[in-house]
């Protein structure tokens, strides 16, 4: 079944497109598979970005993977600042590959989803969130039990990164492992 990306605001799009054509952004990017790519780069598969709160999840932003040619390069980030949609920053690394990987597991799945994205901060966790309402509004909406999580790699030990979990089943294990942070001033 296909995967049903859904679209990115237009902002955020634009954003990274200026960034794209910005040499001193990508120059002070730092990503140097970015720096070196040869040819036109071009932002795709939009991926809204929510984070793990608890039980809830909210959005905090929009990310593009940056292709060159038939591979991706880098990605790009977008944040909602009070003004709308900014580009936030360039980045590389194992969660690029991941992603695509984990996209491509999920187009031959059954049944067909909205992908996001969902941050776990407490476990410096990425997932792929595969969710089970195709139409629903990006920007919103809670993660359903029947929801499919799937870890990207690099994944927290003791959790497969690119298996498949449903999200009521993942939740509780994540929960348990998630430690609050102290507060300022607290004794450690």
């Amino acid at each position: 079944m296909p995967l049903h990306v859904p679209p990115a605001p237009a902002p955020a799009l634009r954003s990274v497109l200026t960034a794209l054509a910005s040499p001193t952004a990508v120059r002070e990017a730092r990503t140097p598979s970015l720096l070196r790519a040869q040819g036109p780069v071009t932002p795709e598969l939009p991926l809204p970005v929510h984070v793990l709160d608890g039980t809830a999840t909210r959005l905090t932003g929009w990310r593009f993977l940056v292709r060159c040619g038939d591979r991706s390069v880098a990605a790009a980030e977008t944040m909602l600042t009070p003004d709308g949609w900014a580009f936030s920053h360039f980045f590389e690394g194992p969660y690029i590959a991941s992603t695509e990987r984990a996209l491509r597991q999920a187009e031959v799945m059954q049944q067909s989803y909205q992908p996001r994205l969902l941050s776990i901060p407490g476990l410096y966790m990425l997932a792929l969130w595969l969710h089970g309402d195709c139409a629903a509004d990006a920007a919103t909406g809670r993660l359903a039990a029947t929801d499919l999580l799937v870890p990207l790699a690099p994944a927290p030990p003791g959790i497969a990164a690119h298996r498949p979990h449903r999200a009521a089943e993942l939740l509780p294990v994540l929960a348990h492992r998630v430690t609050p942070a102290p507060l300022l001033g607290s004794p450690a």
